[in-house]
Formats: structure tokens, sequence, C-alpha cells
């Protein structure tokens, strides 16, 4: 996105980060819906091939954690900055829903 559009949206340099987040997400619920299917495969067959998806699933859940990382958007091993770049977040989804 633009930088004009971003700051039209009041977001500034969330964009990268927002986009980042939503595919962690649903990173992070491939893997969970993978093991659970693995639980319930009827077959070795599916069941390794359920295990390969999962394996790229939690390749991709780590691809995507430490491009967050390297760029600042989550700090897993220092609370009092994730604190603040969540806060920052609250607010800046507060702020947008008061625009709408």
């Amino acid at each position: 996105m633009n930088q004009f559009i971003q700051s039209l949206m009041g977001m500034g340099g969330m964009t990268d980060q927002v986009i980042a987040t939503d595919f962690l997400i649903a990173a992070k619920a491939g893997v969970r819906n993978y093991a659970a299917a693995i639980t319930e495969a009827a077959t070795p067959e599916l069941r390794e091939t359920l295990r390969e998806h999962l394996r790229a699933a939690i390749e991709t859940h780590e691809k995507i954690s430490n491009y967050m990382i390297a760029r600042g958007y989550v700090h897993p091993h220092q609370m009092g900055e994730q604190l603040q770049v969540d806060i920052t977040a609250a607010d800046t989804a507060v702020n947008l829903a008061e625009k709408s």
C-alpha cells in the first residue's frame, strides 16, 4: 500500500505489520488444524500426507515469526516492548474504528 493511502487511513507504517500478523494468525490456525486432522485420519497414508503439510505449516509459521521479529513487530523475549507494540496496535484499531 502506498504511503499516501496509509496516511489517509491513519495507519502509517502499520500496514506491513497488520498483513504479517494476519498471515501469522492464519499459519497458526493451519498448524492447529493439521494437528487435529492427523488425530482423526483414517489411514496411515493420509496421516503421513497431513504430517508433511503440518511440517510445511510449522516452517511457514517460523518464517513469518522471524520476519516479524527482525522488523520489530513482535518482541517474544521482551515483554515490556511487546506490551508497547500491542498498545500501539490497539490504539490504531480504535482510531480507525472511530474514523469509520
